[in-house]
C-alpha cells in the first residue's frame, strides 16, 4: 500500500470523527439537565408546583420561591423521627436566613395541632399543610419523614427518606448550594 493510501484513509478517518462529533453535539439551550422534562417527584425534574394554607394562615406557593433553593420536608407530628429532624431543619433555617429556604409541608393534620407543635418547640420557617395529603401523593410521599432538596431553578437535585442529621443535612445542602 503506497502512503498516498494511507494519508488518504488518515484523512477520511478524521473527517468523519469531527462530523460524528458535530453531529452528537448537545443542542444550544438543551445544556440544562431538566430542559423540556416533566415536573416529576425524581431527582433531575422540575418539582410539581403546588398552592396550600399554612399554619400562620397565608397561603404557600412553591414556585414564588424560584431563584432560591428550596428544602422541602414532609412530616407529621405524631413521626418520632420527623419530631428528631425538626431542630435541624429550624436551625438551617435560620443559619441559611434568606438564602436557603426550609418548608415544612405538614401531612394530613387539623391546623390548631400543627401551630401548638410548632409553637412548642418553635418553628419560625413556613409550615404548608396538607390537609388532604394530595400534595404528599403528588410527591409519592410513601414514609415520614421525606425531603426534596430543590435547586435555584426548582429542579429535584436529592431526596432523602428518613430523618436528617447534621450531617446528613450538610451534605445534602451541597447539591443545591453552594
Amino acid at each position: 500500500m503506497s502512503r498516498l493510501f494511507w494519508s488518504f484513509l488518515m484523512a477520511a478517518a478524521f473527517v468523519a470523527g469531527a462530523a460524528w462529533i458535530w453531529a452528537g453535539r448537545v443542542p444550544e439551550g438543551a445544556n440544562r439537565p431538566a430542559a423540556g422534562l416533566p415536573p416529576a417527584p425524581a431527582i433531575g425534574h422540575p418539582a410539581p408546583d403546588f398552592t396550600l394554607p399554612t399554619v400562620a394562615g397565608d397561603t404557600f406557593t412553591l414556585s414564588a420561591l424560584r431563584g432560591k433553593p428550596v428544602i422541602l420536608n414532609f412530616w407529621a407530628t405524631w413521626c418520632p423521627p420527623c419530631r428528631a429532624e425538626l431542630p435541624e431543619l429550624e436551625a438551617a433555617h435560620e443559619r441559611y436566613a434568606g438564602q436557603v429556604i426550609v418548608v415544612g409541608v405538614n401531612q394530613m393534620e387539623p391546623a390548631a395541632n400543627v401551630a401548638a407543635f410548632a409553637g412548642q418547640i418553635g418553628l419560625a420557617f413556613p409550615l404548608p399543610l396538607d390537609a388532604q395529603g394530595d400534595v404528599s401523593r403528588q410527591y409519592a410521599v410513601r414514609s415520614l419523614p421525606t425531603t426534596f432538596f430543590v435547586d435555584r431553578e426548582g429542579v429535584i437535585r436529592r431526596i432523602q427518606t428518613g430523618a436528617l442529621t447534621e450531617a446528613t443535612l450538610a451534605q445534602a445542602l451541597k447539591t443545591i448550594f453552594p
